[in-house]
């Protein structure tokens, strides 16, 4: 099986310019190709993956991939998806976003050997570039009427668009064009959204490369999830692959956590696995849905490719001691990432360690009463062992690392208590 092949069994191409031109050069020789990415953001999240990872997959085979990141089309703002005008970013906003997205991109890609990733930023050749120049050597070979006639400007004509976010697929137009010039790039890859600026790309090497413009495009499908929900939220919002944003515990968990209905076609587009493997995994989602052995192999491949294989074990302990309520293997980092998101509670410097009034300044219990009859039944633990003394005073032995006291009421009712 071919890497197109490849691509359409693991559901990856949703629309390609000249399938059988791409499969005559794929097959005559190793090319570059390229995906960008705008830094909006200080950090992508996982909706940005697959393109990328779809890029890596190309390397894998001989191909050279080009890493774009769009310090000038960043300033700008694509209108894709948007019914109105995006707000502006400084420019020194959009730089540093540009160096967190790098080093995200790093851990993709290998940037050695003969078919090395390169990283280019399209500030490089646009920022710099006059405004007469752009318009006599660019715009003159796009018309208007050929950029109405994209989705995403045909659709903000009734609410508006500025000449700015109007001018956007140009600019996009151009990287490819520079690309093609500058590192023999033949092929753009991009989520589907895309296709209108990936097909401006092409038409304009068309126009000034008439005699050499074989150049392709491919967009790949929205993810979705079965129910219909979005794919990448959690209730506390974007899954960030920054692990200062998305801990790598939390990053672990979203991949955990998949549908039995989506986790079979989520190997496919995200894992490197083998058509076997991923066969064998479905074979044990249909036979064992409890073991949940497609899931365990989803969030540890995606955590080790994105945060490696320290970060993956440390979200597997993290885990495991949350299951077995043997928290205090934990160390401070750990609960730091594992007990981000429960109830917290700050002591004060003269607090003297009764735990009873602790229950009821952070609020575990509702009153005195109620907290003694909770501890002698036994629905308090420290640290994931029950205490059912009433009047237990908390010493330094229940301080991990002297930052932290979990206490849990009942199964799951978890705070966190901060020295």
């Amino acid at each position: 099986m071919d890497l197109l092949q490849d691509l359409a069994w693991r559901g990856i191409i949703y629309q390609q310019t000249d399938e059988e031109g791409l499969i005559d050069v794929l097959n005559t020789d190793h090319i570059s190709l390229y995906c960008g990415v705008d830094p909006t953001a200080d950090s992508m999240h996982i909706g940005h993956l697959l393109p990328f990872l779809t890029l890596r997959r190309f390397q894998q085979q001989g191909h050279r991939p080009i890493v774009l990141v769009g310090g000038a089309t960043g300033l700008i703002g694509d209108p894709s998806g948007k019914s109105e005008e995006r707000k502006l970013l400084t420019l020194d906003t959009v730089q540093q976003n540009v160096e967190g997205i790098k080093k995200q991109l790093q851990s993709i890609f290998e940037f050695e050997g003969e078919n090395g990733a390169i990283m280019v930023n399209n500030y490089d050749w646009a920022g710099s570039m006059d405004v007469v120049t752009f318009l006599r050597d660019i715009g003159k070979h796009i018309g208007v009427n050929y950029m109405l006639a994209k989705d995403t400007i045909a659709s903000r004509l009734d609410t508006g668009i500025s000449f700015t976010e109007f001018t956007y697929t140009i600019l996009q137009a151009m990287d490819f064009l520079h690309l093609f010039e500058n590192h023999k790039c033949k092929l753009q890859i991009g989520g589907s959204d895309q296709w209108g600026n990936i097909t401006s790309g092409l038409e304009l090497i068309r126009k000034i490369h008439p005699e050499n413009s074989k150049a392709f495009g491919l967009t790949i499908p929205l993810v979705t999830k079965a129910d219909g929900t979005k794919f990448g939220k959690t209730e506390s919002g974007a899954v960030w692959l920054d692990p200062e944003k998305t801990t790598p515990y939390e990053f672990y968990q979203f991949w955990i956590n998949t549908a039995d209905a989506d986790v079979v076609k989520y190997l496919k587009i995200f894992t490197f696995l083998s058509h076997e493997e991923i066969e064998q995994l479905e074979k044990a989602v249909e036979e064992e849905p409890h073991l949940r052995k497609a899931q365990k192999v989803l969030a540890e491949e995606m955590t080790r490719l994105i945060h490696g294989e320290a970060a993956l074990e440390q979200a597997i302990k993290i885990s495991a001691a949350l299951f077995s309520g043997d928290v205090k293997s934990l160390s401070a980092g750990e609960i730091k990432q594992g007990f981000k998101d429960v109830p917290s509670f700050d002591v004060n410097a003269d607090f003297d360690g009764n735990l009873v009034d602790l229950i009821v300044s952070a609020k575990i219990s509702p009153s005195k009463r109620q907290a003694r009859e909770d501890i002698t039944n036994g629905a308090i633990s420290i640290n994931g062992e029950k205490v059912t003394d009433s009047n237990y005073v908390l010493g330094d032995a229940d301080k991990i690392e002297g930052q932290f006291t979990i206490i849990r009421r009942g199964k799951k009712k978890y705070t966190l208590i901060k020295y």
